[in-house]
């Protein structure tokens, strides 16, 4: 568990502090908002609890409290938000980039994948139905452009990005690396956004985190192949490397390689544990916006970990096998599951072709 004892957990970013609640917190768990609950509740195992009573309250407060500040997140390389609410929580917006039925073009490599919203919604239902609780939670909500991001803003450079389409909607497009331009803005309808917002981690200078390279990252070349495309035996040589070579990590990185193939998640090039922890903890299962693009084609390339090395955690298995049953197929638990999102009300997260690639 953290105690992160008198510390400030972070600064608003925010040149009016009459937007912030009085603060009235106690040692009692009960005067603490859902986000601080959350954070003082991450485990050496896992983000939250099993049936976690916290959940609803925090995925309500995503889903519908007052947004008081909007910066641009730096770093990255597509368009992602800071937001900020009145009780000092803090959640990172990502927004809508295409529709729910469109599939990622065959022609783009994985690494020119755009981000989607919907993505993020569902990796965090899917991750919690295989029992892993990795992903913080996120909930959808409808943004409104104007009232809830530009008239907040204290961002001068993502202020600058804001226009008015040809036919009245309220655009912006920020600054990054990737499909930041005017081609490429984020539009309201005309001034309503739908965008995932998941609850912020820690500050790193209260629970720093370690991030490691994956031992089965892709090139990330259009020409090259990585090492684990070349040598069926490469496995071996992960085994022997720390931290793989003992411990739960080697099962842990197999639970994570699942997750990405049910989502169809090309992207896992890194991935991070709390340093508090030591190497005898579970990964977080971050940044999942470029899964779920297409539902028409498999990629088999993904459990490459799992065909070489041929181990997963019993628990894993048993999961896996109880939602192959008829009364618990996956995509009626996810479709069930999506249901809850306030998103839901809007369209469904998840289009049937994608659930059914579930099964």
């Amino acid at each position: 568990w953290f105690d992160f004892g008198q510390h400030r957990l972070f600064t608003p970013d925010i040149e009016c502090f009459d937007a912030y609640e009085d603060v009235q917190w106690t040692s009692d768990s009960n005067s603490h908002p859902p986000w601080l609950r959350f954070h003082l509740n991450i485990s050496r195992w896992q983000l939250y609890l099993h049936r976690d009573p916290n959940m609803e309250p925090l995925t309500q407060q995503l889903a519908t409290h007052r947004i008081v500040s909007a910066v641009q997140k730096s770093g990255g390389t597509q368009l992602k938000l800071v937001m900020s609410f009145p009780n000092y929580g803090q959640a990172m917006l990502k927004p809508m980039k295409q529709e729910r039925d469109e599939e990622t073009n065959y022609n783009l490599y994985y690494f020119s994948d755009f981000e989607r919203h919907n993505a993020e919604i569902a990796a965090f239902h899917l991750d919690r139905i295989l029992g892993y609780r990795r992903v913080p939670p996120v909930a959808g909500r409808l943004v409104d452009v104007v009232k809830e991001i530009k008239d907040i803003t204290t961002d001068r450079k993502l202020a600058r990005t804001f226009f008015t389409s040809p036919v009245g909607n309220v655009c912006f497009y920020g600054q990054c690396s990737y499909y930041c331009s005017t081609e490429h803005a984020v539009c309201g309808r005309p001034r309503h956004l739908e965008a995932s917002l998941a609850v912020m981690l820690p500050d790193l200078s209260l629970a720093s985190r370690r991030t490691w390279r994956s031992p089965w990252r892709r090139s990330y070349s259009r020409s090259k192949l990585a090492k684990w495309e070349t040598e069926p035996d490469y496995c071996s040589t992960v085994k022997k490397t720390p931290p793989y070579d003992k411990g739960t990590r080697l099962v842990d990185f197999m639970d994570m390689v699942i997750l990405d193939f049910l989502m169809g998640n090309m992207d896992r090039h890194h991935y991070e544990t709390f340093e508090k922890f030591g190497n005898n903890t579970f990964l977080l299962h971050l940044d999942n916006g470029r899964a779920f693009g297409r539902h028409s084609k498999d990629e088999p390339s993904i459990l490459a970990p799992l065909e070489q090395c041929c181990r997963i955690r019993r628990s894993t298995w048993l999961r896996l096998r109880l939602l192959s049953l008829p009364q618990y197929r996956l995509s009626d638990v996810m479709r069930a599951s999506l249901f809850s999102d306030p998103l839901h009300r809007v369209a469904p997260l998840l289009s049937e072709p994608h659930l059914a690639a579930l099964n």
